[in-house]
């Protein structure tokens, strides 16, 4: 090749990628910043897998989907979220590593499913919450400097992700049993499955404490392997199949009565995303947070009822003896892991100044419902258990 050959092929090469970058900028500036092509420029609807921690046949699947749908209707399809059931990628529990590494772009789950990497994340949702249900925690997180707290606790454990606290969930029964609940010492022995802290608080009220994902507990109480379980809630367990192994459940317990859902994203891809796309996506979870609530009043009442009279199911009040117990352990829990660990002891701080303000400003206010509904309908509550002599 002669020179004057040479210099015109690299005149043409110089031209040709002029032409590439000003086509780019037109275009917004896709290719050339390095980022993922997810950022600018991409033709065609973004795509992301996402799985949940649920059983394909549980609500909070639904719930899952449900957010999804949001986000794909509120992006006009420009964002397309599928989300698969627990276990069709990876187990329920390795969710946080899933996403972190981008094998997942995202998922749905609870913050207590990752205790084992971070024991502080009990605290958003596996506690007593200092009387807090899942609103007034959801409020602290937004308001109370909880949000800060925890993306300063998964950068403690170099999670890769973005978090979004949502869906306050009611309290949570203080579970199945093969016969009522009278006494703290009732539980003591017993092969018992739970999650979070609330590992720690059952284990100090005398359990042996199995922690499972949600389709794996029914089957492990139906072959013997645990005597008791909870769950969460009347939908939930009833489509779990709790009633085909137990006809007895202890309503209330301050081991989970203020938890909610969490919809992890990527953070790498998160970032990547556009800005109005990022803003479409919070405002989603606010959306989805209060779809949810709505929804479970809805279904889990209906449960409730379905449970009682179908199922044969016998709902009891756990008695406040119980309940009580439970706040000690927990005390007794909570020094422990703030002495071990800063960051527990930093959000159970926080926690705890939001909560002496917050719930006394909701009890004071909220004028209580059982004498409504007395009045309206007849009703008894459910009834404590009766004391063995």
């Amino acid at each position: 090749m002669s020179n004057q050959e040479k210099a015109q092929e690299q005149n043409s090469k110089k031209l040709s990628r002029r032409n590439i970058l000003k086509a780019a900028v037109m275009a917004g500036g896709a290719a050339v910043t390095g980022f993922p092509m997810i950022a600018r420029g991409q033709t065609g609807p973004i795509t992301m897998r996402w799985q949940s921690t649920w059983p394909q046949k549980d609500i909070f699947h639904e719930f899952a989907l449900d957010y999804a749908k949001k986000v794909n209707d509120m992006t006009g399809g420009d964002l397309k979220i599928e989300v698969l059931p627990a276990g069709a990628v990876v187990p329920a529990f390795q969710l946080l590593d899933a996403v972190s590494k981008g094998t997942l772009d995202g998922g749905h789950g609870v913050l207590v499913y990752h205790y084992g990497k971070q024991t502080a994340l009990a605290l958003f949702g596996s506690s007593p919450a200092y009387g807090m249900d899942a609103n007034t925690l959801l409020a602290w997180y937004k308001y109370g400097g909880g949000k800060q707290l925890l993306d300063k606790l998964y950068k403690s454990i170099n999670a890769n992700v973005v978090s979004f606290p949502y869906g306050p969930m009611p309290t949570q029964p203080l579970g199945w049993f093969k016969k009522p609940v009278t006494k703290a010492d009732d539980i003591k022995g017993l092969k018992f499955r739970t999650v979070g802290i609330s590992i720690d608080l059952f284990s100090g009220m005398g359990a042996a404490v199995n922690a499972l994902p949600g389709g794996e507990i029914v089957p492990a109480m139906d072959r013997g392997l645990l005597d008791a379980a909870e769950f969460n809630n009347a939908s939930s367990d009833r489509i779990l199949g709790f009633p085909d192994v137990s006809k007895v459940c202890m309503l209330q317990s301050y081991h989970q009565n203020a938890e909610q859902f969490e919809i992890l994203f990527n953070k790498t891809k998160f970032d990547a995303l556009p800005a109005k796309m990022r803003a479409t996506i919070e405002y989603a979870v606010e959306a989805a947070s209060a779809d949810m609530a709505w929804k479970a009043i809805d279904r889990y009442s209906k449960d409730y009822v379905e449970m009682q009279t179908k199922d044969k199911v016998r709902f009891y009040r756990t008695p406040d003896s119980v309940l009580q117990r439970q706040l000690e352990i927990f005390d007794q829990v909570e020094k422990k892991k703030s002495a071990e660990n800063p960051m527990f002891k930093e959000i159970a701080e926080s926690q705890r100044a939001f909560a002496a303000r917050a719930v006394k400003w909701d009890l004071d206010t909220n004028v209580g419902r059982r004498l409504a509904y007395n009045y309206y309908f007849g009703k008894a509550p459910a009834k404590p258990a009766a004391k063995k002599s």
